[in-house]
């Protein structure tokens, strides 16, 4: 699976009138009965949420007070993410007027029109709040405190990464949420904004809408929608034309070819720098130490000390950890046999935890050579993405070539190369202009895409990537658009 969590606002998505209906409880249930997670991210404080929700316990944790509070419903601690405004605040409120006035364990909440006073508030006693609107109620926490910053807590306690989540809620305060997450929904009565924001829209309003969306990652884990989910593709570089050429960050097999000294490093280096910035994970099986510092990779092993299985799964059990596995110290016999023992146990990892997004297989040929048996060609093939780096398309295994998304050739036999490649997949060459290959370009081709052309790629570094600003994280925006004034029964 993809997608093994579900973090879903409560009020206006998730419920109906502050009530949870019997077929939203059951589709939950089938959620987890799926294997996956659930979190409840919401504004409304705990002990109001309490009295609503008496099904508390489907959800591995609840973010409430709009991320400012982490409460574990199997164990009842609670955790608060920010310092609670001093009393004085809410005093000074009270004297201006400010009514009604709701404090939680961090919390300070009230109404509109009394965002004005709110404000002054702030401002004459020098305060570091924020205000955050949500359908008229007026939400005051600590500064950079949100959705998104809650369910980040959540999250990495849960050992999972937000590339693995699935978003959806209903208004203003949860644009955070929502750009946090891989992938994001709005249920069909949410604000416009949000419907504008999201990758999915249901058809169907609150709980029975977030049923419809439970429903299609139980189907499918949401394959059908990856063609629409480009907001978190990767750069490469640039066509001929000057068009950017980018990678989805799921389900690629990339295979980097070319003669020793011609970049194959330099490109995955490049590659793993940007997959970095926006957050995804990797391992990189080092076979003779040729990486050194990738990114914010941790560096495993050394000519002197191979490492052990037991540190690499401890360190890539963090989801925001990547690993650089230096294999140099390990006699070349018995490479594989490690590898292939390692495989089950990070197959597992990636089972409960959806990462490392990335695995890179360096000079795979001595790893899957060309006579390798069909049943261990891949052992690191489970990876949700694999860059398999060689010299040639005939020195590993036909499987490499059969399961190859992107092929790229370096150097200056590119075009014999790709002539391989075509050999090794068994099919026919594509038309290819023959052009002589500048410094910094490659020869690049979608085998699987129908009709695709290979194409000289340029892979220097562009001045900026903007679909790397901010890693497609969103935390630290509020996102507190104000398209709504609809009360509800909470004021969160």
């Amino acid at each position: 699976m993809r997608y093994l969590a579900l973090c879903t606002d409560y009020d206006g998505t998730l419920a109906t009138d502050g009530q949870l209906l019997p077929d939203t409880i059951a589709a939950l249930e089938r959620l987890l009965a799926s294997g996956r997670r659930l979190v409840l991210v919401t504004g409304r404080e705990l002990d109001d949420l309490q009295k609503v929700c008496p099904r508390l316990d489907l959800f591995e944790y609840v973010v409430a007070e709009n991320g400012a509070l982490l409460f574990k419903p199997s164990t009842g601690e609670e955790t608060p993410l920010g310092p609670r405004p001093p009393d004085a605040f809410v005093a000074l409120l009270r004297e201006r007027g400010v009514g009604p006035i709701s404090v939680g364990r961090v919390i300070v909440a009230t109404w509109e029109p009394h965002e004005t006073a709110v404000l002054a508030t702030i401002r004459d006693m020098g305060l570091e709040l924020q205000v955050i609107f949500n359908k008229g109620a007026v939400m005051i926490l600590p500064a950079g405190v949100n959705k998104a910053t809650g369910l980040t807590s959540a999250l990495e306690k849960m050992e999972i990464s937000p590339h693995n989540a699935v978003g959806v809620g209903d208004a203003e305060n949860d644009h955070a949420l929502l750009a946090l997450c891989e992938c994001s929904a709005a249920v069909s009565n949410a604000l416009p904004t949000l419907k504008d924001a999201a990758d999915i829209l249901t058809k169907a309003d609150h709980g029975a809408g977030v049923v419809e969306l439970i429903d299609e990652m139980l189907r499918d884990d949401l394959a059908s929608r990856e063609p629409k989910l480009t907001r978190h593709h990767v750069l490469l570089g640039a066509n001929e034309q000057g068009a950017e050429v980018r990678v989805p960050p799921h389900g690629q097999t990339v295979l980097v070819v070319g003669e020793k000294g011609v970049g194959k490093s330099v490109f995955a280096t490049r590659l793993l720098d940007r997959l970095a910035t926006k957050g995804y994970s990797f391992g990189v099986i080092d076979v003779e130490g040729d990486y050194g510092k990738i990114g914010r990779a941790v560096s495993l092993g050394s000519p002197s000390r191979p490492p052990t299985a037991n540190e690499i799964l401890k360190l890539l059990q963090g989801a925001d950890k990547s690993a650089v596995v230096n294999l140099s110290g390990l006699p070349p016999a018995d490479r594989l046999a490690f590898l292939t023992a390692l495989t089950p146990k990070l197959a597992e990892l990636r089972a409960h935890s959806g990462h490392p997004h990335w695995v890179v297989v360096d000079e795979t040929h001595h790893l899957l050579p060309a006579n390798s048996a069909s049943d261990e060609l891949l052992p690191l093939g489970n990876a949700e993405s694999v860059l398999h780096i060689t010299e040639r398309p005939t020195l590993v295994t036909r499987a490499v070539a059969q399961a190859t998304t992107l092929f790229v050739a370096l150097g200056r036999k590119a075009q014999t190369l790709l002539e391989e490649f075509c050999q090794v997949r068994g099919v026919g060459r594509p038309e290819s202009n023959g052009t002589t290959l500048r410094e910094d370009e490659a020869l690049a081709w979608w085998p699987a895409q129908a009709n695709a052309q290979p194409f000289r790629l340029n892979i220097a570094v562009p001045q900026q990537d903007p679909g790397a600003v901010g890693g497609g994280s969103g935390v630290g925006k509020s996102g507190s658009g104000r398209a709504a004034r609809a009360r509800t029964g909470s004021l969160h």
